[in-house]
């Protein structure tokens, strides 16, 4: 009787393996047919089931190289998400759990934060210079906004036991007399600022008009040092460097531009994961 009961289990579980075949190897992960039959049954031709496969081959890369990296996504990353889908669908999370494909939907959700959190890393350093910005997004100005260069000295300590903010104000304002006598800013900023711009003299990138204190620094004249002012690193002290005005759109164009930049960059380095794996689709299996 064991026999029989071993053979019908056997013949009932056949065509399950049979359907569920590979169509796919990527390094040392498979990809089945059942894996990603949902989206394949969505499909009208070979040709857009293969364009299928091979996304489905990038997702698996992309996270192999985020484990990797140490920066796959986190249990609380996932909870956290997960949480956000259940209050967005108006239901509880113990109810979302309960859904017959929540375990599908936890590792969607794992692969997807892994992913961006890959794309960050790999794409944090894309920039794009200003004046580039400029000459492709002066199309799009509609009004112009107001930005100023400055040059600071920013001190967070200072070697005295009593009152730091007396201390460093009492050295900011010493600084400013000798300055205003004819000393070097750009000097006393390599000598003595404590922010990380010391190195080209405290010199900042273009700095737009729009609070209290850049207001102020931008009413300077000519080599006049300002009023101590704080910053987020320390008390400072500044002078007016150079000003212009540029589209009010600059900003969103050029943020639209290093997106692109960089999601171009992005997939030219996921083509690089897939020259640099051992990849196999089985096209016949399709």
């Amino acid at each position: 009787m064991k026999r029989v009961l071993a053979l019908l289990f056997i013949l009932s579980i056949g065509p399950v393996f049979s359907e569920n075949i590979i169509i796919a190897v990527v390094n040392n992960t498979v990809i089945t047919n059942n894996s990603i039959e949902s989206l394949l049954l969505g499909s009208n031709s070979k040709d857009h089931k293969v364009d299928i496969v091979n996304q489905r081959i990038n997702v698996i890369l992309q996270v192999e190289k985020a484990k990797e990296l140490l920066i796959e996504a986190s249990l609380n990353d996932v909870n956290l998400a997960l949480v956000e889908i259940a209050k967005s669908n108006n239901i509880s999370l113990e109810e979302l759990q309960a859904y017959p494909e929540f375990l599908s939907l936890k590792e969607e959700v794992s692969e997807k934060i892994s992913i961006l959190n890959l794309q960050r890393y790999i794409t944090e350093d894309v920039t794009i210079t200003g004046n580039n910005a400029n000459n492709i997004c002066s199309k799009e100005a509609t009004s112009t906004i107001k930005q100023i260069k400055i040059a600071q000295i920013i001190i967070s300590k200072v070697e005295d036991p009593n009152d730091q903010d007396t201390a460093i104000k009492g050295f900011l304002k010493k600084l400013s007399k000798h300055i205003s006598k004819g000393a070097s800013f750009e000097g006393f900023a390599k000598l003595h600022s404590q922010h990380s711009s010391y190195s080209n003299g405290g010199i900042t990138d273009w700095i737009e008009v729009d609070n209290p204190t850049v207001v102020m620094l931008d009413l300077l004249k000519d080599n006049e040092v300002s009023k101590i002012y704080l910053t987020d690193f320390g008390f400072a002290i500044g002078i007016k460097l150079d000003e212009r005005f540029v589209s009010s759109n600059l900003k969103q164009c050029t943020e639209k531009l290093i997106y692109l930049k960089a999601e171009k960059f992005y997939a030219n380095w996921v083509n690089g994961l897939r020259e640099q794996a051992f990849i196999k689709i089985y096209h016949d299996a399709l």
